[in-house]
């Protein structure tokens, strides 16, 4: 079994096709394609779905698909720390932020970490924790900021903790209250991210424990217009306090939502056993300089 015809495998269900797949291996569709049947001839079972549109991987296709990317990563982390032995002058961070908490938390660390590392590359990627999460495990990112609690796969670094708050449209019946909880909002319709953010699974996991089946009337990935949909009335939304306190709101109540267990805690994560470049060990050293209560934590 030989890596290319496992990241042709790979390519071809993460770009959607044998075309797409070439221009990001540098190859050409009929090499791609011929890769792809090679490890099937190999293995003996058919992996791909070639009739669908785009090609679906079967079921032993979904457990070699599984096992290339781990593979795949841990073949790059070889090459990364050969590299580094090598005296490599130039390091490159592979980073993942997700749109929430970003900008008041990793906007004055990116400066630092600028001013003290010149010649390391940072390669920024923005999406959603969960999105981000599945980008550790396939080996695209090195480090990502995700919320607790952290799955298994991962260890991680605490960065920020900070109450939820709800925000109220302007003819909800709790405005002027001092606190809420999910209990008192349960006949609103709710405002919710989009499905790749983890804040969704914290919320989630509190309206179970609450007996509580909450009606989502819109999801939305930017914070803005969310903002915007709760003061045209649309629903309840919630956000980290630190991100209110970032912004000019108007035409919405801002009230702290009290319930066990909402507390918004994000993290820096890697894979659990994985190896870290010295550029993604400065970045923690840093951020653990910033928060110096931080530590690791597995």
């Amino acid at each position: 079994m030989e890596l290319r015809t496992l990241r042709a495998l790979v390519e071809v269900v993460r770009q959607g096709g044998f075309s797409q797949a070439a221009r990001v291996v540098f190859a050409t569709q009929p090499t791609v394609s011929k890769a792809v049947k090679q490890l099937e001839d190999e293995l003996q079972m058919v992996l791909l779905d070639r009739q669908s549109q785009p090609p679906r991987l079967t079921q032993a296709g979904e457990v070699v698909y599984r096992r290339a990317l781990t593979m795949l990563a841990e073949c790059d982390d070889l090459k990364t720390e050969l590299d580094e032995i090598r005296g490599l002058k130039r390091g490159i961070l592979r980073l993942g932020l997700p749109p929430l908490g970003s900008r008041s938390l990793f906007a004055p660390l990116f400066a630092r970490f600028r001013s003290r590392y010149p010649t390391v590359e940072i390669r920024l990627i923005e999406h959603g924790s969960r999105r981000l999460e599945e980008m550790i495990i396939a080996g695209e990112l090195e480090l990502a900021a995700s919320l607790t609690p952290v799955p298994t796969a991962f260890e991680w670094q605490p960065v920020a903790r900070e109450p939820l708050v709800a925000l109220l449209p302007p003819d909800h019946p709790h405005p002027g209250a001092m606190h809420v909880n999910l209990w008192q909002l349960r006949q609103s319709p709710f405002i919710l991210f989009d499905e790749g953010f983890a804040l969704n699974r914290l919320l989630e996991d509190a309206w179970r424990q609450a007996g509580i089946t909450p009606t989502v009337a819109a999801r939305s990935g930017q914070i803005d217009f969310m903002i915007a949909l709760v003061a045209a009335g649309l629903g309840v939304a919630f956000l980290p306090r630190l991100e209110l306190q970032a912004r000019s709101i108007g035409g919405v109540a801002c009230v702290p939502l009290v319930e066990p267990g909402t507390d918004w805690e994000l993290g820096l994560i890697w894979r659990r056993g994985g190896y870290l470049s010295h550029a993604a060990q400065a970045w923690l050293a840093l951020a653990r300089e910033l928060r110096p209560s931080a530590s690791a934590r597995a």
